[in-house]
């Protein structure tokens, strides 16, 4: 299984709208193939920056089956102009801890 972390900051006073098209979004990529889950964080000291973490089966269900797919245009449409700057998307394979 692989992790999908990006760091997203969020345009100042833009929160809300964010979290209101995350909203939508969370459900075009949950039916992504080889989607297993996500969880978005608000960050506390940062009110304005959220951590993104999805879980894929494998690296590819995410660069290329999703990222080249026609749901991701509209996951785009909805969340790409909230940020600055654009985050960076990092990917990790676990290599301990429970279910390592």
């Amino acid at each position: 299984m692989i992790l999908e972390k990006a760091t997203l900051d969020v345009i100042a006073h833009q929160t809300a709208d964010f979290e209101r098209a995350f909203s939508e979004a969370e459900t075009i990529i949950a039916a992504m193939s080889g989607y297993v889950g996500h969880q978005l964080h608000h960050c506390i000291e940062q009110p304005n920056r959220y951590l993104l973490l999805v879980w894929w089966d494998t690296l590819e269900d995410h660069t290329e089956g999703f990222r080249q797919s026609a749901e991701y245009q509209r996951w785009r449409a909805l969340l790409h102009h909230f940020y600055d700057p654009f985050p960076v998307v990092e990917h990790y394979h676990q290599v301990s801890g429970p279910e390592a």
